[in-house]
């Protein structure tokens, strides 16, 4: 024991390691009996909380032109601006629940700052002072400043409630099932395809039945449908707080990350040992428990393994010597991370090519003959159906693709992760393919004089989905299941923020290529009319980018050295 301190540890353990009671109620996690009530109750939440956010995000722009009677220009801008704002808004949320509050607490606290965003957007859609009045003979009154505050005010309420909501909800669903429990593992990769379920059909329903109810009914009514659903789910997920395993926070994850790098900078000139078994763990009496989820040693990277050196040294001895020696496991943590970064790279252009659906796709078919038989498809309905095919492909997979894999491999995965996210990157290069083939063959249909159904970018549309089911569900689980146990909230937010870029890099691509295509007076390839552009010529670009990008991939996956935990 320290006389200083009071510290209990060992003296041959560093003191940034988690503290004793930190770790006992870690090892007490798996403790409490599963309840399947636990990840039901998340997984209605989920769903309900999809319906709310998309009943406001889907039509948002929609909302600022014709109540707001904000220009096109202002309102891509400010929907821009709070999409990048939204999906941003996950990291911080899951700094604080790997660090400070626990995913329970972080959601909870987050459905706060959600509910009141909600109430507020539905308030100000109800009450006529907090909304411009309606046009009246070609006259639109802008709104005031009062006005946007209100309304940006509550958009960003909502932001930080659904980041918080996101980062934390999905972690602690996985966390219900005990990995070391051979039924609950597998149950565990049933889960993610559930709540990758939930979330389609959460915004199939909203961009269906609350996008016509709030152009055809009320804006009030459709936010305030909303805002019921997230009161229900919060009120589901409060009374469900009996049944859910919750592990507590072992303090911050990104100090123990710049803690490796400098003992290893420090200690550059060391000599490493000849076995990675004198590199430091602890002693076997205290070690096994202060850190309960031993990591392999693995040989890449080898210059961070010097944090782990053991000098005998006045200075190692002392007991201020935190930044000069961490355990294996720590450094292995780092290690994951550095693994980690080119596989989420990839992610980015793979989620700026999805991001396709709901902009080029939909260009593409308001330009085509949006008649079948007497009924009229909107162009954006497409992306409904696209969930759908979703939702049929997860059933196909789970129930006949999963089965097959598992006995032609020997894997109770079936398809490892990595592999699905292979099938899922590669499946995106004939979903664009096929759009580049489809916009060719509509620009010929239009110089003869006539023009193609929009039903004919159905295969499009279904080989994406195919794509999303296979690379969605198994980037869900491989961030988490990667994750060292410390950082699994901020690894998986890791997707939201891919997410996030992808939108800039796709906002990029089209001002590169606006901006190329036109340089000599011409209209280039995504003029206002596409019937005078070259549409196609960017599904190809894309296309392109989509093989790179698939070449990439696989280079570093084919390396990737998977997780392994020694120690539980």
């Amino acid at each position: 024991m320290d006389a200083e301190t009071g510290d209990t540890r060992s003296p041959l353990l560093p003191h940034h390691l988690p503290s004793q009671t930190q770790v006992s109620s870690a090892n007490q996690h798996y403790n409490k009996p599963f309840s399947w009530k636990a990840p039901a109750i998340i997984l209605g939440f989920e769903f309900l909380e999809s319906i709310a956010y998309s009943g406001i995000a889907l039509n948002l722009v929609v909302y600022l032109g014709t109540v707001l009677h904000g220009t096109t220009a202002s309102n891509a801008a400010t929907v821009d601006a709070w999409n990048g704002a939204t999906f941003l808004t996950p990291v911080l949320g899951a700094f604080l629940a790997d660090t400070y509050w626990g995913k329970y607490k972080t959601a909870a606290i987050s459905i706060i700052f959600y509910v009141v965003g909600l109430l507020i957007i539905t308030a100000s859609a109800l009450i006529p002072s907090l909304r411009p009045a309606s046009c009246e003979g070609g006259s639109c009154p802008p709104a005031t400043g009062f006005q946007y505050f209100v309304l940006f005010g509550s958009l960003y309420l909502i932001s930080i409630g659904t980041g918080g909501v996101k980062s934390a909800l999905l972690p602690l669903g996985a966390d219900q099932y005990n990995d070391a429990n051979p039924e609950e593992s597998k149950s565990k990769q049933l889960f993610f395809s559930w709540f990758f379920m939930a979330v389609n059909l959460g915004v199939f329903i909203s961009g269906t039945v609350l996008v016509w109810i709030q152009q055809n009914v009320a804006w009030s009514f459709g936010f305030g449908i909303s805002s019921i659903c997230l009161v229900i789910a919060a009120v589901a997920f409060l009374v469900g707080t009996p049944f859910y395993r919750v592990q507590l926070p072992t303090g911050s994850p990104l100090k123990s990350i710049v803690m490796v790098f400098v003992a290893s900078f420090k200690k550059r000139r060391v000599a490493l040992p000849a076995g990675s078994t004198l590199l430091f763990e602890g002693d076997d009496a205290e070690s096994s428990s202060i850190v309960p989820n031993k990591l392999e040693h693995t040989d890449e990277f080898r210059c961070l393994d010097k944090a782990a050196v053991v000098v005998e040294d006045q200075e190692t001895k002392d007991r201020h010597r935190t930044w000069l020696l961490c355990t294996v496991t720590q450094v292995e943590e780092v290690k994951i991370l550095i693994r980690m970064l080119p596989i989420w790279f990839t992610c980015v252009f793979y989620s700026a090519a999805m991001s396709q659906t709901a902009t080029t796709f939909i260009q593409q078919g308001n330009a085509m003959n949006t008649k079948i038989g007497s009924f009229s498809v909107p162009a954006a309905s497409m992306n409904s159906a696209e969930v759908i095919f979703m939702l049929v492909w997860v059933v196909f997979q789970d129930s006949i693709v999963i089965p097959i894999a598992r006995r032609y491999t020997g894997n109770p995965m079936g398809l490892t992760l990595l592999q699905r996210m292979g099938v899922g990157r590669l499946l995106a290069i004939p979903s664009l393919a096929a759009a580049a083939l489809v916009e060719t063959w509509r620009l010929r249909s239009v110089r003869a004089g006539h023009n193609l159904s929009i039903g004919w970018q159905l295969p499009q549309f279904v080989i994406l989905a195919c794509s999303d089911v296979f690379c969605g569900i198994a980037q869900l689980e491989f961030f988490y299941a990667e994750a060292p146990a410390s950082m699994r909230s901020l690894c998986s937010a890791f997707q939201f923020l891919a997410m996030s870029l992808a939108y800039y890099v796709n906002t990029l691509v089209v001002s590169l290529v606006a901006a190329v295509t036109t340089a000599w007076g011409g209209q280039g390839w995504l003029p206002a009319d596409l019937n005078n552009g070259h549409l196609d010529y960017y599904f190809w670009l894309w296309t392109g980018i989509s093989v790179v990008n698939y070449v990439v991939y696989m280079a570093f996956a084919r390396r990737y050295t998977v997780k392994k935990v020694v120690c539980q």
